[in-house]
């Protein structure tokens, strides 16, 4: 679920993200210790520009791993295999069409219409290849394990990150 954004959680994201944190709607994933992991940012920035990366992910660690991972050149293999095995392309689609649904939901709970410039539009690569760990990691921390297939399996090469508290990105209620 996704929580609120507090004031020290606020602290937090800048000083992690070394700036003011924009469009953020509230925290997606947290560390045991409270900390956030992934925030939750909504699909239209203040300014109004349309911003796909639904689940910005935070934590230095997080971010060092993913770098890491990405400068293996891993991400090629791991396009090649979406190309080659149907179970993961269809898992991987099936991450695209989550990441839309909850991007929706997300929006509409901000008081968002549709973004149409990026309505067809997820993250990370989806659906058809890997182009950003960043996003996909942030995917899977927010959504929980075995939502996204490709977040999942960069997060199993990772060491020296925090553990997850909870997830599972879905709008807190509002009633």
């Amino acid at each position: 679920m996704i929580t609120e954004c507090t004031e020290a959680d606020f602290a937090v994201l800048e000083d992690q993200l070394g700036r003011i944190p924009r469009g953020v709607v509230g925290i997606a994933a947290r560390s045991t210790a409270g900390e956030p992991l992934v925030v939750a940012t909504a699909p239209r920035l203040e300014d109004g520009t349309p911003f796909p990366t639904t689940f910005y992910l935070t934590h230095p660690a997080y971010v060092s791993e993913c770098s890491r991972l990405e400068a293996s050149g891993i991400m090629a293999e791991w396009t090649a295999e979406i190309g080659d095995d149907e179970d993961l392309a269809a898992a991987y689609a099936a991450a695209h069409r989550a990441y839309l649904d909850v991007r929706s939901e997300i929006g509409s709970a901000a008081g968002l219409a549709e973004v149409e410039e990026i309505k067809d539009y997820s993250a990370g690569g989806m659906p058809n290849r890997v182009k950003c760990l960043h996003a996909l990691v942030g995917h899977s921390l927010s959504a929980g394990l075995g939502v996204n297939p490709i977040g999942d399996r960069a997060l199993s090469f990772m060491s020296d990150v925090p553990p997850l508290a909870e997830a599972a990105a879905t709008p807190e209620p509002t009633d």
